[in-house]
């Protein structure tokens, strides 16, 4: 894993550093291989808060954790608990669908291969910021709404399971939650 560890209000030192990529490297036993993905840190602190917030972006996965908290070690502990539980959480669904292939160790294995050769594809051709690919799963807005605020993404986009049409809910700035639907 590569860590990009930045700090907003407050010094990142070789401690909080080293810690930091201690506590997340750790997460690399979930993995046959240790991913090739970049890791980014970001910690600020705003009265008295510690606040971090951790991103690894994978094929067909997102980990990410945002974690406030008075004490900054106990902060990164928290954000790896709760990484570790989406991995585990996704690994069982994973071995539920490829169970044919053996431990689902196997399955994240298959997901860099797909890593790697989508960005020697992409090397080619016009250079984008950005690109994220997932499958829309067929849900109800519930579970998508629950999904948004699992990532803690202000939209997301998902399969109706009643229309089979793609749709978006997205969190409003009142607290409230919309939904946009097509219109054919």
């Amino acid at each position: 894993m590569k860590f990009n560890i930045r700090g907003e209000n407050i010094e990142v030192t070789n401690a909080i550093r080293e810690y930091v990529e201690k506590k997340i490297s750790k997460l690399e036993r979930y993995f046959d291989s240790a991913p090739t993905s970049d890791v980014h840190v970001n910690l600020s602190v705003y009265n008295d808060e510690q606040r971090i917030e951790v991103t690894i972006p994978m094929t067909n996965l997102l980990l990410r954790a945002e974690v406030q908290h008075i004490d900054l070690y106990a902060a990164v502990d928290l954000a790896v608990d709760k990484l570790e539980r989406q991995i585990r959480k996704h690994k069982t669904k994973i071995n539920r669908k490829f169970r044919q292939n053996g431990a689902p160790k196997h399955a994240f294995a298959e997901l860099e291969k797909e890593a790697k050769q989508a960005s020697e594809e992409s090397e080619n051709q016009i250079e984008l910021v950005r690109t994220k690919r997932f499958n829309l799963k067929p849900m109800d807005s519930e579970e998508a709404i629950l999904q948004m605020d699992m990532l803690g993404h202000s939209f997301f986009v998902f399969t109706n399971d009643q229309s089979g049409e793609t749709n978006v809910v997205y969190k409003r700035r009142d607290g409230k939650y919309g939904l946009i639907e097509p219109h054919v």
